[in-house]
């Protein structure tokens, strides 16, 4: 049982796993289109087109939890990397929809096919109860995710103070003008 003094540690050790998980998995397979050098953002874009052929750019933002703005420079990008397609839709000129093409798509259902396959090898050799008690935290692992905002809930540094200086120009009783106190 994880106590209220430790879901910051709990915290840090899922943000470790996952990414020991991401790293072994990458280096073990390798990248999807190792020619292209993809960012992850645009690697991520991939994948949600891959699972969502045709999604609109707004969607795609959405799932993402990027700005569209953002999307849109990651669209015109992968355009020029001639793995990505937009088509205007049919009902609604102003919308844009994004499949892959289809190199693109071969490329990365491969990548993810070994990746998987490779993973499955691995829980294959876990026990049965281990693998049910993954099973069982994926929808918890899911809704931490979910319950992350999609916009940075941390307050901007604050302002530098300066210490407030009083200027006097001087009492009418003799004092020189322009006299500074702190």
């Amino acid at each position: 049982m994880v106590s209220d003094e430790n879901v910051a540690g709990l915290a840090d050790d899922l943000y470790d796993v996952i990414g020991l998980l991401r790293r072994r998995s990458r280096r073990l397979v390798g990248a999807p289109l190792p020619e292209l050098a993809l960012s992850g953002a645009q690697l991520e874009l991939m994948r949600v087109v891959r699972r969502n052929p045709g999604i609109p750019v707004a969607e795609a933002a959405r799932v993402l939890g990027l700005a569209a703005n953002t999307v849109s420079t990651l669209v015109g990008q992968l355009l020029a990397l001639e793995v990505l397609v937009r088509q205007r839709d049919a009902s609604d000129r102003r919308v844009a929809r994004l499949d892959l093409t289809p190199s693109a798509r071969e490329g990365l259902e491969q990548w993810r096919d070994r990746r998987t396959q490779a993973t499955a090898a691995v829980l294959a050799h876990l026990p049965v109860a281990d693998r049910a008690r993954l099973a069982e935290a994926l929808p918890t692992i899911a809704r931490v995710a979910a319950g992350l905002p999609e916009t940075p809930a941390v307050a901007p540094p604050p302002e530098p103070t300066v210490p407030s200086l009083t200027v006097t120009v001087g009492d009418g009783e003799g004092e020189p003008p322009g006299d500074v106190r702190p």
